[in-house]
């Protein structure tokens, strides 16, 4: 868990704010080189949030837009543009990326029990995990969490 959002943002002179949101939990701010996150996340969320909204401040995105597979199914018909989902994924497998090096995932699982285990022991949360472990899908992982033969 060397790599620190909060830290980052600093380093690149991103403010980050903290206030009640209505429905989602972060937003990068580009006009005020800011990100805003919502009050009352727990310090897991809040770091992956963080790494999520930096990476749309690395990447420069302007657009909004919100994720996941229906996202996706339904942009053209929500109006919302295929760009921003794109830009969506981008961010969230850049940050997983960054939070869960190759090294502390594979000493994780060789015993954690399932996906909650191994994401409260890299101090992520279970999406996050699951994300970078479709990224990784394609290069012999992931394993089944918990079932190596070296943890006994």
């Amino acid at each position: 868990m060397s790599y620190e959002p909060l830290q980052a943002c600093a380093d690149r002179g991103i403010s980050v704010e903290r206030m009640w949101l209505r429905d989602t939990w972060g937003a990068w701010v580009p006009q005020y080189q800011a990100i805003v996150l919502a009050d009352g996340l727990s310090p897991v969320q809040e770091r992956c949030v963080l790494a999520h909204e930096l990476e749309h401040a690395i990447a420069q995105d302007e657009i909004g837009c919100g994720s996941g597979p229906y996202a996706e199914r339904h942009a053209a018909a929500a109006g919302v543009s295929l760009i921003a989902v794109r830009q969506e994924r981008r961010a969230d497998r850049e940050a997983c990326r960054k939070l869960i090096a190759i090294s502390d995932l594979s000493e994780v699982a060789q015993w954690a029990e399932g996906l909650g285990a191994a994401a409260d022991e890299l101090g992520v949360t279970e999406r996050m995990l699951s994300i970078r472990l479709q990224d990784l899908e394609g290069e012999g992982w992931p394993w089944p969490l918990g079932t190596s033969k070296i943890a006994g």
